[in-house]
């Protein structure tokens, strides 16, 4: 994946992460900056099915889901999968859709099933949901509702390449895309493997109680509207394990959950008014947490 996003290891890290997690992940950023090319160079890393669903205002929730569809000669409804039903999802550009078709995603990402007219299809495994949105302020996009941003289990954001990577992007994407050389490196059944062994990687009780008082935290600080829900405890040790085991550990530290408390609870967290007018964003009250919240004695 570094052979085609440029000079964004943390980025394709955190990517990683969450596929051996089990989890969704949204990238946000401003056009231009490689969000679609960093969910396609994942996707054309791995052997398995992929869809991609471009989200625009027009699209039907039965668009994603699947359509029931009457079958004249054999006098029966036939269901026809929507694009929802592959392995690998990018969802490119999500809050152009209206909040009824993005609604159509909340029960596949938590329950890995969709139901239609009563019948409930579970998916394969693996199943992550990759989807790019950009800011809030742009033209023509509906803000993603909070439950929706829930289901998600981390946020990244791409940002602007180093002056010495732009040049090398310049180098080996000015004359064809190093994504059509790409070849799969691994197949659906070995991440379903993988993913299956990260959730047996050792956590502590002194770790999982520093990221419960961490989520405790931020229900009772000033600075938040809302703070992390029950769900984003769990997402934070999940995604702590696949950390782990991508640092060659078998158990958890706290620093893995340090790391990855950025992206994995700031896009769920509503600033309170005085931090919006202090121009605060909640990644940084996620560290002022941090800051606050001790290490356990035990976990160190």
């Amino acid at each position: 994946m570094t052979s085609v996003i440029e000079g964004k290891e943390d980025v394709v890290r955190t990517t990683v992460t969450v596929l051996f997690a089990g989890g969704h992940l949204l990238i946000e950023d401003v056009p231009g900056v490689g969000k679609t090319m960093l969910a396609k160079t994942l996707a054309r890393s791995i052997d398995a099915t992929v869809r991609r669903i471009q989200f625009t205002p027009d699209l039907l929730p039965s668009d994603v889901t699947g359509v029931s569809i009457f079958n004249q000669d054999a006098r029966r409804f036939e269901f026809r999968p929507g694009a929802i039903f592959a392995n690998v999802v990018v969802g490119d550009e999500i809050n152009r859709a209206s909040p009824k078709t993005q609604s159509a995603l909340l029960e596949s990402m938590e329950e890995r099933q969709v139901t239609v007219d009563g019948t409930t299809y579970t998916l394969q495994a693996p199943f992550i949901v990759m989807a790019t949105q950009n800011p809030i302020e742009m033209e023509g996009t509906y803000p993603l509702p909070e439950a929706q941003r829930d289901r998600f289990m981390a946020r990244i954001s791409m940002g602007y390449p180093s002056p010495r990577a732009e040049l090398d992007l310049l180098e080996t994407h000015g004359s064809s895309s190093p994504l059509d050389a790409l070849t799969p490196v691994t197949d659906a059944e070995t991440i379903n493997r993988v993913v299956q062994s990260v959730s047996r990687i050792h956590a502590s009780p002194a770790v999982r109680q520093y990221i419960v008082d961490l989520v405790t935290r931020s229900r009772s600080t000033t600075a938040l509207r809302l703070g992390a829900s029950p769900r984003a405890a769990l997402h934070l040790l999940r995604a702590s394990r696949a950390y782990a085991a991508l640092e060659g550990r078998d158990h958890v530290i706290p620093d893995d959950v340090q790391i990855l408390a950025g992206p994995v609870l700031s896009h769920r967290l509503m600033p309170s008014s005085e931090t919006q007018l202090a121009r605060r964003t909640t990644a940084e009250v996620v560290t002022d947490l941090l800051r606050q919240v001790p290490v356990p004695p035990a976990a160190r």
